[in-house]
C-alpha cells in the first residue's frame, strides 16, 4: 500500500515546484510549461495541482493574477516609453541633412 503516499509525496514536490513558480511571479502555463521542461512533470499535472490550489486559496490567487495583470501593464507601458525615447533620438540623428 506504499502506493499512495509515494504519490501523495509527489503532489507534495509538485505543490512545492508550483509555490517556487509563483514566488517568480509566473502564469499558470509558464508554470506548466517550466516544470514540464526542467522537471519532467506532465503539464495536466501541474494543470490539475494549481486548480487545487486556486480552490484551497481564492482569495491569494485572485490577488496573484490581478497583481500579474498589472505588472503587465506596468512593463508594456515602459517598453512603449522606450520605443517612444528611441524613436526621437533616431530622428534627432537622423537630422543631419
Amino acid at each position: 500500500m506504499g502506493d499512495s503516499s509515494s504519490s501523495a509525496s509527489y503532489i507534495r514536490m509538485v505543490h512545492h515546484l508550483i509555490e517556487e513558480c509563483i514566488v517568480f511571479n509566473m502564469s499558470k502555463e509558464e508554470c506548466m510549461e517550466a516544470l514540464d521542461k526542467h522537471a519532467n512533470i506532465i503539464p495536466v499535472i501541474t494543470s490539475t495541482v494549481w486548480k487545487e490550489l486556486e480552490k484551497e486559496n481564492k482569495e491569494f490567487f485572485e490577488a496573484y493574477k490581478k497583481s500579474r495583470e498589472e505588472k503587465a501593464s506596468e512593463k508594456e507601458t515602459r517598453q512603449r516609453i522606450q520605443e517612444m525615447l528611441l524613436d526621437s533620438s533616431r530622428k534627432d540623428t537622423n537630422n543631419d541633412d
